[in-house]
């Protein structure tokens, strides 16, 4: 489990959701999911509020014997985490061309640091994450991003789906980032608004996404290597954005 600020026991988990605290995951006890009421509120009150929680082995919770936590663990956020609203509200104007970054199915803590870092230092203007099947934003994360976590606002949404159609309605142009593009980003005029998807290594960018793009583009490389890490990947498209635009 991730060694960051954790609150222990049902009530106090509660109470912490309640106060709205932002919490990144919740570990639940697996032997616990029948036991009483107020655990399967706090399971409720989990899913209402899109905090992301996992069921755990008893052999995972030995670490935390010295405390009260009657089978519930939660892991606070070392950041607050937007609304997608929230994140266009704090960023967007016509004053400039905006660039965000959405990531469908990062998994890899230190893939995502990675990613932040090179989007602070490339100027980006926000990045956008899933509710699932993304990286939490844990210890790891801060220390690869090299505290670049707390310098970017970072929003959290159901679904990847959620976020394209707000981006759209402000005329941002949705470009995916595959090797299934037929256009290259150098044959891309990225001088306008952007969102940048970026997707998994292993499974790229997930069908629906790819079908709500505007464009899809690849990374020229030689045929020798299949693609590239995508955190350099990220770093290729997001300083030809810079260089389009200021030099």
């Amino acid at each position: 489990m991730d060694r960051q600020i954790q609150i222990y026991g049902i009530r106090s988990i509660i109470e912490a959701i309640e106060s709205s605290k932002d919490i990144s995951r919740v570990y639940l006890l697996k032997s616990n999911l029948q036991k009483s009421s107020l655990f399967r509120s706090l399971i409720n009150l989990l899913g209402n509020n899109n905090i992301k929680y996992s069921f755990v082995p008893k052999e995972k919770f030995k670490r935390f014997e010295n405390k009260n936590h009657q089978g519930a663990v939660a892991i606070l956020s070392p950041i607050k985490l937007l609304s997608i609203e929230e994140l266009i509200s704090v960023t967007f104007n016509k004053l400039s061309s905006k660039t965000y970054l959405l990531l469908d199915g990062i998994t890899d803590a230190r893939n995502f640091g990675a990613i932040i870092r090179t989007a602070v230092a490339s100027n980006v203007d926000g990045i956008v994450i899933p509710q699932n099947n993304s990286a939490p934003v844990n210890s790891d994360v801060v220390k690869t991003s090299s505290g670049g976590v707390f310098k970017i606002p970072i929003a959290r949404v159901n679904n990847i789906k959620d976020a394209i159609l707000h981006f759209n309605s402000l005329k941002i142009n949705i470009i995916s980032l595959s090797e299934k593009g037929d256009k290259t980003i150098y044959d891309y005029n990225f001088k306008e608004n952007n969102a940048i998807i970026m997707g998994s290594e292993e499974k790229g960018i997930s069908k629906n996404v790819l079908s709500l793009s505007n464009e899809i583009l690849k990374i020229p490389i030689n045929s020798k290597i299949d693609s590239l890490n995508v955190s350099s990947a990220f770093s290729v498209v997001t300083f030809e954005i810079i260089r389009q635009r200021n030099f």
